[in-house]
């Protein structure tokens, strides 16, 4: 499980890697070298058209080197090309990120379907819970909850936990029929369980390949607005900080342990189990590119930043102010992560 971890997200960092050069190599870009994995070197595979293409050491992601990439002075270097075409080089590994994201969804939506996530359906009724003292099935369409209409599990699990103890009056669809059903929210519960003891779920309809692909370009877009949005929620105290951590690839294995272990014990069938890792890694992607795109120095966002004065007003930043930004921001940066990696080592990460 490690070993395909490994692979796979290194893999992602790797065509991430691929985005920067192949857009590189379409504007004509002085290129050196295209590693596989970081260096040191461990041996050079061939040279082709002025590029050396190598093996190294540790064998996780890859790296472009451009000409002249650290020396702005450097003839026919980096910094001397076109700048909308060094934009668009930037740009090109985030958007590889995102691309293999929306790929991986729209295989995942053509193999399972899409989610309509406007309406809630109960996937399982626990024993000896409200659910099923209530009469509530399997494959019911919850409706409303006390005149309110359902039409997001927020909406669901917010009208139940604030009616704890209180007899609601749910409204469910069962086989085109529209059933009042009488129910108590009971005010404490085991821990794999909720207030009514219901596994919720959306419904889920097939899809062709144009609504596959438009689906998983809409999740994608869902990912960046929920990650645009955060820094407001937690001002607003619409979520919890508690509820938000940054996390190492340590934790993003923690996560993805769990969910094979679930799958594991859910006797997932092997099919299922593939598309759940799609998915996964989808996600992982998707993150990768947007994570990139902020304006830190040492990531791909915080170049662009550097570059907009240009782009703008046609006036570079001093390179040594640009060079000093960079060595502190890519400081911080690793102190960061040394102190993302001891919280997932301190305080793993553990799905609900």
């Amino acid at each position: 499980m490690l070993l395909e971890f490994i692979i796979a997200l290194g893999l992602l960092i790797l065509l991430h890697e691929a985005g920067h050069f192949l857009v590189g190599l379409l504007f004509k870009f002085k290129i050196e070298e295209f590693g596989i994995g970081y260096p040191p070197r461990l041996f050079k595979l061939f040279t082709k058209n002025g590029v050396d293409y190598s093996i190294n050491m540790i064998p996780f992601g890859g790296f472009t080197r451009f000409k002249g990439e650290n020396d702005p002075q450097e003839k026919d270097g980096f910094y001397e090309q076109n700048k909308w075409k060094r934009l668009g080089v930037m740009l090109a590994g985030p958007a590889m990120n995102l691309l293999i994201g929306v790929l991986l969804f729209t295989i995942v939506y053509s193999n399972t379907g899409k989610a309509i996530t406007d309406q809630v359906l109960i996937q399982e009724v626990q024993a000896n819970t409200p659910a099923a003292a209530a009469g509530l099935m399997p494959d019911d369409h919850i409706l409303q909850i006390n005149a309110i209409t359902v039409d997001s599990m927020e909406i669901l699990s917010t009208t139940v936990s604030e009616n704890l103890g209180k007899e609601i009056t749910m409204i469910v669809e069962r086989a085109g029929e529209e059933i009042s059903l009488s129910i108590t929210p009971r005010e404490e519960w085991p821990d794999d369980q909720g207030p009514l003891g219901i596994v919720m779920s959306y419904p889920v309809v097939p899809t062709g390949f144009g609504e596959s692909v438009s689906a998983a370009f809409q999740m994608a877009k869902d990912q960046g607005e929920q990650l645009i949005k955060i820094p407001s929620q937690l001002l607003n105290g619409e979520v919890a900080a508690s509820e938000v951590r940054l996390i190492s690839p340590k934790g993003i294995y923690d996560v993805y342990s769990q969910v094979r272990t679930s799958e594991a014990a859910s006797g997932a069938d092997q099919k299922t189990e593939i598309l759940n890792i799609l998915w996964f890694f989808g996600i992982i992607s998707v993150s990768l590119g947007y994570s990139n795109l902020l304006p830190i120095p040492a990531l791909d966002g915080g170049r662009i930043l550097f570059l907009l004065p240009e782009l703008i007003a046609g006036k570079k930043i001093p390179q040594k102010f640009e060079s000093m930004v960079n060595l502190i921001g890519f400081t911080i940066l690793i102190v960061l992560m040394v102190f993302v990696f001891i919280q997932d080592f301190t305080n793993p990460i553990v799905l609900p």
